[in-house]
């Protein structure tokens, strides 16, 4: 049985900071604090402004929920990031005459930003020590051994 001594084993906060970085969480919080607050904007009165078109309680009640669900779903498959976060950013931009002028412009900022964020953010690129083992002869996910090409050798000269 082997056991990692303490100085080893990865801490929470390690293990929280290698998931966070795996997947466009920032993008997908903003998301759903756009949706949290839209949903809040439309339960409230700012002085005497209060503004609803179409079926009123449900384009208020459903677009924040639609982003909730947006900004849940990016952070739980990062893989469809892009999916996502278009039709996120198709949602906080329709919320703008669809639930009092989308939050007040701050819901549909946050969800926006969010978006943008989420369709921007890119995987980490692998890191020296993945290449070496990969390089060393283990397999890749296509089944066959890695190669690494060293730029020298391509026939390339700088």
């Amino acid at each position: 049985m082997a056991t990692q001594s303490p100085a080893e084993a990865p801490t929470r906060r390690s293990r929280f900071r290698q998931w966070r970085r795996q997947r466009p969480l920032v993008g997908g919080i903003l998301i759903a604090l756009g949706g949290i607050e839209m949903f809040g904007s439309s339960q409230m009165d700012v002085g005497k402004l209060h503004i609803q078109l179409g079926i009123e309680g449900l384009q208020a009640t459903v677009i924040p929920l639609v982003l909730l669900l947006l900004g849940a779903l990016i952070i739980a498959m990062p893989v469809h990031r892009i999916f996502y976060g278009v039709i996120a950013l198709a949602v906080a931009l329709y919320s703008l005459i669809g639930v009092n002028l989308g939050g007040f412009l701050i819901g549909m900022l946050l969800s926006t930003v969010g978006g943008i964020l989420a369709v921007s953010w890119m995987p980490p690129v692998p890191t020296a020590d993945s290449r070496e083992s990969s390089a060393a002869g283990e397999t890749s996910t296509g089944g066959e051994p890695s190669v690494a090409v060293d730029p020298a050798e391509d026939g390339h000269t700088s």
